[in-house]
């Protein structure tokens, strides 16, 4: 029998070292097929729990590990722990797997610490005491709290509920699915723990769209051309097609602009016009030309760590001043498109109010000749000053935002 240890180690490397997003290498690994649905489970649940994990082993440890051996730690312990695999299996594996690795120096080690270790208190400060039981960064647990105070801990420990499917058609694969979906405010639109793609996927009788994704295309109100200025991989654009007798789908990188033409292509839409532009460059060809814009920004992700772990690694503090302002240049550009009359929609997957609220108000106090608008929607939210908070305990999992500003003048 194969270790089961070794898959785990080999997909999560490449995030760790690296420096790979998670769906990324593991759609690049070659994994045991009959294990494949365990080595995700395992991955996806080192990475959601890393700083916890991490934790465990400080509190543990004199000296910290060096990484290939850390990463061994980890995998093992979220066996133990989560996964309540018996003691004995997971030191022999995880001894076996360090040896494998040339690290047979370590053996010793890993045997010794995964007998003994001690799951240790969490920390008594406040700040510290979230980071590590949502195994968070701790500056996004300061950030929520500061946010949100006693919701932040709900916010950021709510997991992912599942796959959410879109439907054109074909509702009857429903009842031919093993469990009953989570409904959705919205038609058509369904959560499953575990769903399966099949040839409907290819034939667009449904798609996968989170449904925050939803949600933003739900509060946009149609007209005769939407500019989409960051769309891929294209989803909120086919979706928009509905509502819009154009819609110009714009993406910075050639490769992201194919994604987009090949969603366009299996879900059969043939009004959305693909284009490869940097949405932070002025266009003088789309000045005043627009119904509506919208700007779904490059941000933290915060608000979708449920389903995307490995932003916990990846997003620094310091990363947040340089969205904002990529944020901030994208909207200058958008308010030069839109026609009077029309509107302009800023959205984001991130809760943090830096990017959201902050990132309004100063678009408004910078163009005046633009109007807050207020929206609504069937979504469970929350109203902030300027827009709508979905927040991932109280909207389905989902952590989104959306403003709405209409041109006056």
């Amino acid at each position: 029998m194969t270790n089961p240890l070794v898959d785990p180690y080999i997909v999560l490397s490449k995030v760790y070292s690296g420096g790979k997003y998670f769906k990324q290498a593991l759609s690049e690994s070659l994994i045991e097929p009959a294990r494949k649905g365990e080595t995700t489970a395992i991955c996806y649940g080192v990475l959601e729990r890393d700083i916890y994990l991490g934790y465990i082993i400080s509190k543990n440890v004199q000296k910290s590990p060096k990484a290939a051996v850390k990463l061994i730690l980890k995998i093992a312990l979220y066996a133990l722990e989560f996964l309540k695999w018996k003691e004995y299996a997971v030191v022999d594996s995880a001894v076996e797997l360090a040896k494998k690795l040339g690290k047979g120096g370590a053996a010793g080690f890993v045997n010794a610490f995964l007998r003994s270790y001690k799951v240790p208190a969490l920390p008594e400060q406040a700040d510290e005491r979230l980071s590590v039981s949502a195994s968070v960064p701790l500056w996004l647990a300061k950030a929520a709290r500061r946010a949100y105070k006693s919701e932040a801990e709900s916010i950021l420990c709510t997991p992912s509920p599942g796959v959410c499917v879109r439907f054109e058609r074909g509702e009857e694969y429903i009842s031919r699915a093993d469990e009953r979906p989570v409904e959705t405010p919205f038609k058509g639109v369904y959560i499953f723990k575990r769903f399966v793609r099949g040839e409907g996927f290819l034939r667009g009788d449904y798609t996968f769209q989170s449904v925050g994704s939803i949600a933003i295309c739900a509060a946009i109100c149609g007209g005769e051309r939407l500019l989409d200025m960051c769309a891929a991989p294209g989803g909120k654009s086919v979706l928009l097609s509905k509502k819009f007798k154009k819609v110009t789908s714009c993406e910075l990188h050639p490769h992201r602009v194919e994604l987009i033409e090949s969603y366009c292509r299996r879900m059969g839409v043939e009004n959305v016009e693909p284009v490869c532009a940097d949405g932070t460059v002025f266009n003088p060809a789309y000045e005043e030309v627009y119904d509506a814009v919208l700007v779904d920004a490059p941000c933290s992700g915060t608000g979708v760590i449920n389903e995307n772990p490995d932003i916990k690694l990846n997003r620094r503090e310091e990363d947040i001043p340089s969205l904002a302002a990529t944020q901030a240049a994208l909207l200058a550009n958008a308010a030069r498109y839109v026609k009077v009359g029309g509107r302009l929609y800023y959205s984001t997957c991130s809760i943090l109010p830096q990017e959201n609220d902050t990132a309004a108000h100063n678009f408004l106090e910078g163009h005046k000749n633009f109007e807050l608008v207020s929206l609504n929607s069937p979504l469970a939210h929350k109203i902030t000053r300027y827009g709508m908070q979905f927040l991932p305990h109280i909207s389905l999992g989902a952590g989104f935002y959306i403003a709405c500003f209409e041109r006056k003048s």
